[in-house]
């Protein structure tokens, strides 16, 4: 069962916390951090299994009563909190339900544990009633707080959990994951570079559906290089993709900025994108395309904060200034 290992890349962690845990070391609350695609996901179902296993090894035995509730897909000692139905954010009642659990006594005689994810999307109001559970949250209880991007959490949750920042893997070891998990047939080499060195990211973007979103918006470029409509060509794309859309352009525009300031081909991560690199760097300047870059960070954090602005507004928006860009 694969989840109940970490990826193969944290494996020295995954060493530590079992340690920790089998010598009642291990705080109650964790935050793992790291990019998206890094695998933290995968490590905090590792150790919520093995928490919750009654016979752990070095992982968990898989076949216990409790591991089998954990595989059909309800134990009653787990609670999973993430943004209720399209909602980006974590509000209040979620976190009062934990607070609730929290207060109860494990059923199955074990530990509890809750996991928030992504704990970033907690809302102030759901923060500060998280803290109470936090500082007082009673004997063999452990909270597993996930986060792309901690910075944007309350500092006082923040400060009560035992952070472990996931650093990008070893390149040698990702691509050995990748190759076996994406077969002969697709070159792991280019999509771990495409997508910065992640390899559950760049099996995802390997796949069918982000595979072919990423071509969409290529001929897109390349349509607006030759003087295409940036709102005729949005309206051919899929708004609920708006984040993804916007992830790669993002990463296009660190790539063009980089070949602008260096010249450097080996340094990009989209290297079947150089000539529309080359004809963007052409016929705009640098500072431009930075101006471009912070404008699709900051809708980026607006859509992940829950800012609610219109998907489709920004999509068309994004595009007339990369429009515009291509032509001067």
């Amino acid at each position: 069962m694969e989840y109940l290992t970490p990826p193969p890349w944290h494996a020295a962690i995954w060493q530590r916390l079992c340690a920790m845990q089998d010598d009642g070391r291990l705080p109650h609350a964790l935050l793992l951090s790291g990019p998206h695609g890094v695998g933290k996901q995968q490590l905090a179902d590792a150790l919520v299994a093995r928490t919750l296993c009654r016979r752990p090894g070095v992982s968990a035995c898989g076949e216990c009563h409790s591991c089998r509730m954990l595989a059909a897909g309800y134990h009653p000692d787990l609670l999973r909190v993430a943004p209720a139905d399209n909602r980006r954010q974590i509000r209040i009642d979620p976190i009062r339900e934990v607070n609730a659990f929290v207060a109860q006594t494990a059923q199955q005689g074990g530990a509890r544990v809750i996991v928030l994810q992504p704990a970033e999307a907690m809302n102030v109001a759901a923060g500060n009633a998280l803290l109470k559970s936090l500082e007082e949250p009673g004997e063999r209880t452990l909270f597993i707080l996930l986060a792309d991007i901690p910075s944007r959490m309350l500092a006082t949750i923040r400060s009560r959990c035992q952070h472990w920042a996931l650093g990008i893997p070893d390149r040698a070891q990702s691509l050995a994951w990748l190759n076996e998990t994406l077969g002969e047939v697709q070159d792991g080499d280019f999509w771990l570079r495409v997508a910065g060195g992640l390899p559950l990211l760049a099996a995802d973007m390997a796949g069918g559906e982000a595979r072919g979103l990423r071509q969409d918006l290529q001929e897109l470029f390349d349509s607006l290089v030759r003087g295409g409509e940036p709102i005729a060509e949005a309206a051919r794309l899929d708004r609920q993709a708006v984040e993804r859309i916007l992830w790669y352009g993002i990463a296009w525009l660190e790539d063009l900025i980089r070949l602008g300031l260096s010249g450097d081909i080996d340094q990009l991560r989209n290297p079947d994108l150089l000539p529309l690199y080359r004809q963007a760097v052409k016929n705009a300047r640098l500072r431009d395309w930075f101006r471009l870059l912070d404008y699709a960070r900051e809708q980026q954090r607006l859509l992940i904060a829950g800012g609610n602005p219109n998907p489709q507004l920004v999509l068309e928006a994004w595009l007339v200034r990369w429009s515009a860009l291509l032509r001067s």
